[in-house]
């Protein structure tokens, strides 16, 4: 069965991945080190600039591989199965966000719900995007794609997903 994956579009997806990027990026500097340190006429200094620049792109591949992988869990969808039908479901979690006073993004009664989370003066709010298909809820939370990756940010998408998932299997019959 495929994974279901939340999908960004243009500038969201840019700024989303934009570390993972600036990582390639680094790697790639590292690799001209090593082949520019080919071109030295000193023995010690191609080693040390060699040993140093295979140092950093195995240190920045992990730390962007790392990071791909942790973003890309991010946008996986928790599916969530109730008894209650769609228009229930929807209802359930528009409750938790008005009782959470999350802003709404986009609302498509019975289908979507794109919400953004309560900002405070030192942190950027969070994306949550549920998706309602019969008594299944998608629910999907990610960092703010304009603050980029953070693991705190993580920690509390991991929280807004549970309390959607509470919400609608709570209120189920």
């Amino acid at each position: 069965m495929p994974v279901e994956r939340l999908r960004l579009h243009g500038g969201d997806w840019a700024r989303y991945f934009a570390p993972v990027a600036v990582c390639g990026y680094l790697a790639m500097i590292c690799v001209a080190l090593i082949v520019t340190s080919l071109f030295l006429h000193n023995t010690g200094q191609t080693l040390a600039v060699s040993a140093a620049a295979a140092f950093g792109l195995m240190l920045t591949g992990a730390m962007g591989a790392g990071m791909l992988g942790m973003q890309l869990r991010e946008l996986r969808y928790l599916s969530v199965s109730t008894q209650a039908d769609a228009q229930q479901n929807f209802e359930q979690v528009l409750g938790l966000v008005q009782q959470l006073d999350w802003h709404t993004v986009v609302q498509e009664p019975g289908r979507r719900l794109e919400i953004r989370t309560a900002d405070s003066m030192l942190q950027q709010g969070e994306r949550v995007v549920v998706q309602f298909r019969g008594r299944q809820v998608l629910v999907a939370c990610i960092c703010d794609p304009g603050v980029g990756f953070s693991l705190v940010g993580r920690r509390r998408c991991q929280q807004h997903r549970q309390r959607v998932q509470d919400a609608v299997v709570s209120a189920s019959p």
